[in-house]
């Protein structure tokens, strides 16, 4: 269990460090261009993935504070339940991460803060950051796990 949480831990300390540095290296709304294809910017999203709920009242932060605050509380029951599921905890553990990343944003800021810029041919992908890469990769992880064959146990 230790293991999980460590890893959950340093993807939030990831995560919150790379934020405080862009917050300081870049005016809100700027952005710094490293490649054709990827720039640096610093935006708050009030919303959930992709802004949705973004322009809602303000309702939308308790709300999506108390799911992640649940989602936390599950994966760390699930994590305590599988401890012999390698793959599955550091699923788990990345997501669990990610979750807390943003929701320390939406508790100091109402916002969380976003920064990752890809682009390509005008389109730009909606900006994300760490906490959002952590999570993304341990449903994909999460999908590949349950895509695995597992032996069954002799009865």
């Amino acid at each position: 269990m230790t293991r999980w949480l460590s890893l959950a831990a340093l993807v939030v300390v990831i995560d919150q460090v790379t934020k405080i540095v862009v917050s300081r290296a870049i005016a809100y709304g700027n952005g710094i261009e490293v490649a054709p294809f990827f720039n640096l910017v610093l935006v708050h999203n009030k919303g959930a993935a992709f802004s949705f709920l973004s322009s809602a009242a303000g309702w939308q932060r308790e709300l999506f504070i108390a799911i992640a605050v649940i989602a936390c509380v599950w994966v760390v029951y699930l994590i305590r339940k599988h401890p012999q599921q390698t793959l599955f905890c550091f699923a788990l553990s990345l997501i669990l991460g990610g979750a807390l990343g943003n929701v320390i944003d939406r508790f100091a800021l109402g916002a969380v803060i976003d920064f990752l810029d890809f682009h390509a041919a005008g389109y730009h992908w909606p900006a994300f950051n760490v906490a959002d890469s952590a999570i993304t990769c341990g449903a994909a992880l999460l999908i590949w796990d349950s895509l695995q064959t597992r032996e069954k146990p002799l009865s």
